[in-house]
C-alpha cells in the first residue's frame, strides 16, 4: 500500500501548486513596484507644478475622494506636459479647477410623489 506522502502525482501536483503559487506572488510584487515607481513620479511632478497649500489641498481631497483626486492629478499633469501651466498652481488656481471640474458633475435628486 501507497502511503500519502510517498504519491508520486500528489508530490507533483503539489510542486506545480507551489509554483503557480510563487510566480503569482511575483507578479504581484512587481506591479506593486511598479505602481510604487508611477506614483513616486507623479508625487515628483506634482511637486514641481503645484505650491505647498495647493499640494495640501490635493492631499485633502485624496483623503476624502481618492477616484476623484487621480483623475485630477492626472489633468495636472497633462496640462503641464503640454505646457498648458504657466507657473505652479496656487491653493485658489486648484479651487478655480476643483469648481470647474464639479460644475460639470450632474447632480442626482430624490423626488417624493404623495399621493
Amino acid at each position: 500500500m501507497i502511503k500519502m506522502s510517498e504519491d508520486p502525482e500528489l508530490e507533483t501536483l503539489r510542486k506545480k501548486r507551489a509554483a503557480e503559487l510563487e510566480a503569482q506572488a511575483q507578479a504581484q510584487a512587481e506591479a506593486a513596484a511598479q505602481k510604487a515607481e508611477i506614483d513616486a513620479q507623479k508625487a515628483m511632478i506634482l511637486r514641481q507644478i503645484l505650491t505647498p497649500q495647493a499640494r495640501d489641498r490635493l492631499a485633502n481631497i485624496k483623503i476624502a475622494r481618492p477616484e476623484f483626486a487621480e483623475s485630477l492629478e492626472n489633468q495636472l499633469i497633462s496640462l503641464a506636459s503640454r505646457g498648458n501651466l504657466r507657473g505652479q498652481v496656487t491653493e485658489e488656481q486648484l479651487i478655480e479647477i476643483l469648481k470647474r471640474l464639479q460644475s460639470g458633475k450632474r447632480e442626482s435628486t430624490i423626488e417624493f410623489k404623495r399621493k
